[in-house]
């Protein structure tokens, strides 16, 4: 559509001091003489745009032009900015460069004073970003990676994976990539991921357009059914950690929550974290293993 290339036109000046035509014709796909008429509106519509002819003429905006005075609103570049601040937020590695760029490209102090988000873990999130920038390059160029993993059993694993796509749910940042081992697709969280190296090999593989990262579990995964009963005392931390529509309130004030999950060390870890304020009813086997867990905790001391 023309609308598109005129504003991609206008990018382009913004991105480049100067830009002849026929270097516009070709990131464009379009010939020159569509160019210059593209140019034609542009100027009739206000945009100020300056031809030079001869050895290093071409095309380019007046100097101090910004996208402020004839594209966005400012409520627009007010979302723009925050999207990036909730970028930055996520340690997203050179958000806050990207962040200063766009807010000098409009020429306005837009960072917002009333919003800050925090999603970083207590501690230095620093080697978190170093290797999500080394992802970056690595799934750019299709390089397969090899890193150390620790995984929900608590066991370390080495792994050999052609990295996907990066993916930032609920509080964390998760690696999606083919395990070059397990031969499927794989998930993993990044803040598990150790000793992390872009090897030499090259691939050629996109993820599936049907990929989630959270699929629906279906009766054939033969997952147990856990029912759980909750304290009305820690009410609070169910909501935040459950979906409502698994919590059930009794009438005797305390919570049963239903859902299925598998029988791993990562489970009971996490149920013990809920400590005196959570009874598992079903499955019998999960109750054993919990009894069997605390007995241990309790032998220590």
């Amino acid at each position: 559509m023309q609308i598109d290339r005129l504003i991609q036109i206008i990018f382009l000046l913004l991105s480049h001091e100067n830009m002849t035509a026929k270097q516009l014709a070709g990131e464009l796909c379009v010939s020159t003489r569509t160019i210059y008429r593209d140019i034609n509106i542009l100027s009739v519509a206000g945009i100020p745009i300056l031809s030079q002819k001869g050895y290093g003429g071409g095309l380019s905006l007046v100097q101090g032009f910004s996208l402020d005075k004839s594209y966005f609103t400012q409520a627009e570049q007010t979302n723009i900015v925050q999207a990036l601040q909730i970028l930055k937020s996520s340690n997203y590695p050179d958000a806050d460069k990207l962040l200063n760029k766009v807010a000098g490209l409009f020429s306005h102090h837009l960072h917002s004073q009333w919003l800050e988000i925090d999603f970083s873990c207590w501690g230095s999130p620093e080697k978190e970003r170093s290797n999500i920038t080394a992802l970056e390059r690595a799934m750019i160029n299709h390089y397969v990676i090899t890193f150390t993993y620790l995984n929900t059993e608590l066991s370390v694993t080495q792994q050999r994976v052609e990295p996907l796509k990066l993916i930032f749910k609920s509080h964390a940042w998760y690696l999606v990539g083919y395990s070059q081992t397990r031969e499927e697709i794989r998930t993993y969280k990044m803040s598990r991921i150790r000793e992390l190296q872009i090897t030499n090999q090259l691939f050629d593989r996109a993820l599936p357009e049907d990929f989630s990262l959270t699929p629906a579990y279906r009766e054939e995964d033969n997952l147990p059914v856990f029912r759980l009963r909750f304290s009305e005392k820690i009410a609070y931390k169910v909501y935040d950690e459950f979906q409502e529509q698994y919590i059930q309130r009794l009438d005797d004030g305390t919570l049963e929550v239903t859902f299925r999950y598998r029988l791993s060390d990562w489970t009971f870890l996490y149920l013990l974290s809920f400590g005196e304020y959570v009874e598992i009813i079903e499955p019998v086997e999960a109750r054993t293993i919990l009894k069997e867990k605390a007995r241990k905790i309790f032998s220590m001391y």
